[in-house]
């Protein structure tokens, strides 16, 4: 299940939110554990989202023409 968000920015700054809020070693055990699960989820919801744009990302590399061809992201481009 995902979080409740609009988008990659909102979560990754809800997400932020959160570490801080535990970094800060205030809150009762109870609480703590129920923001570091909504923290997990959002992690994993960002991570996802930026695999998601990494296969849709591409690179133009020039073809043997001189011209541009697309090419799949992180692929080397051919000799």
């Amino acid at each position: 299940m995902e979080p409740k968000v609009k988008d990659f920015e909102s979560a990754l700054q809800s997400l932020e939110d959160i570490v801080a809020r535990l970094e800060a070693g205030d809150l009762p055990l109870d609480r703590a554990l129920e923001l570091f699960e909504e923290g997990v989820k959002l992690s994993r919801y960002c991570s996802s989202k930026l695999d998601e744009a990494e296969r849709k990302v591409e690179i133009l590399v020039k073809d043997t023409d001189g011209g541009m061809t697309p090419a799949p992201f992180g692929e080397p481009p051919e000799a």
